[in-house]
Formats: C-alpha cells, structure tokens, sequence
C-alpha cells in the first residue's frame, strides 16, 4: 500500500502552472471546484483570521470580470503604449478558462501584519493548487497590476484587497519536470 507521504510528494513535485490557452473546453463541475476551495480554508493562519476571500466566475461571470480587467487595461495604459494583442489576450485568457476565482484578502492590520495575512492566502492558494492538480485540473495563479482596480467592481470590503487571479480549467498538457536548483544549495544547517 502507497504512503500518505509518498502520495503528497508526487502531487507537490507534479504541480506546475498551466495557462488557459492549454485548457480543453471540459467543464469543471461546481463540485470540484468546492473541494478546491475547501482545501483552501485549511492552510495556517495567525491567530485564526482566515483572511482569504474567493470570489468564482464561471460562464458569462467569466467574461464580464475578462472584459472588466480588458477595459482597465485600456483606461489606465497610456494610448502610446496601448498593445491590442495585449487586450485581446486580456479577453481570450478569459474565454479561455473554465472559471476564475478572484483571490481576495480580509486585512487584520488591528491583529496581524499585512505580509502574515498575505503569507496565509499563498498558503490557502497552494492548497487549491495542490489540490487541482490531484484532481488533473490545470490552474495558475496571475497577478496584473490590472488587480489593484479591481476593488469596486468585486465589491470589495474596505479592509480586503485583490491579490490574484487563479484560472482553472481541464488541459491535456504533457507533465514536464520543475527546473529547480538543488535544496542543499539553498540551507544552511546549524547544529551546535
């Protein structure tokens, strides 16, 4: 019989991003995407805030949050600098993906430091993404600078702020390995 740790290992190692112009267009059921959001709500959090915040956009709620990140683009790129093939991406990204889940951040600042808060949503993100990829569902987290104007259109709380955008869909990408750097390269023991 396999061991958890053996198991837990092969789904960290196997993860990687996968980008919406790799995603088929099989749907995600609503189901699955429950359970990646239920992983989330497990990842540690200083004195208990849980701060993450999620908000999921699927079918025409895709390409309204698609055309909204697109129309921000428009609006804040100065016209000299404005790339229709970047607009464009803006909007097919969108199409492209079965759902887009806005990550969101309530912000403590009377109990906790931002960057403690922050720290708990990528813990709560690398459980969704764990947790897609054991569920063969492709999904990465993007973080435009588009985001920061995201706020009213989210209908944000004064206290939460958009971190991300993390696209999820079904691909048929071939796995491929991590390009990292040895781990001794990066501790350094102390023993006495």
């Amino acid at each position: 019989m396999e061991k958890e740790i053996d198991i837990l290992s092969r789904i960290i190692q196997r993860r990687r991003s996968i980008f919406p112009v790799s995603y088929t267009e099989q749907e995600i059921p609503v189901e699955l995407i429950r359970q990646v959001l239920e992983s989330a709500n497990y990842a540690p959090t200083h004195k208990l805030t849980e701060p993450w915040r999620f908000i999921v956009f699927r079918n025409e709620g895709k390409m309204k949050l698609g055309a909204e990140l697109a129309r921000l683009y428009k609006e804040t790129i100065p016209e000299h600098q404005f790339l229709q093939k970047k607009y464009d991406s803006i909007l097919e990204k969108a199409a492209q993906a079965n759902c887009i889940i806005t990550l969101n951040a309530a912000l403590h600042s009377d109990k906790v430091p931002e960057w403690e808060e922050l720290a708990a949503l990528a813990c709560a993100v690398q459980n969704m993404a764990l947790t897609a990829e054991a569920l063969n569902i492709g999904a990465y987290w993007s973080s435009p600078g588009l985001i920061e104007a995201l706020g009213s259109f989210l209908n944000l709380e004064k206290n939460e702020k958009c971190f991300g955008l993390f696209y999820m869909g079904y691909h048929n990408e071939v796995p491929r390995d991590a390009k990292r750097t040895p781990m001794a390269d990066k501790v350094k023991w102390v023993e006495s």
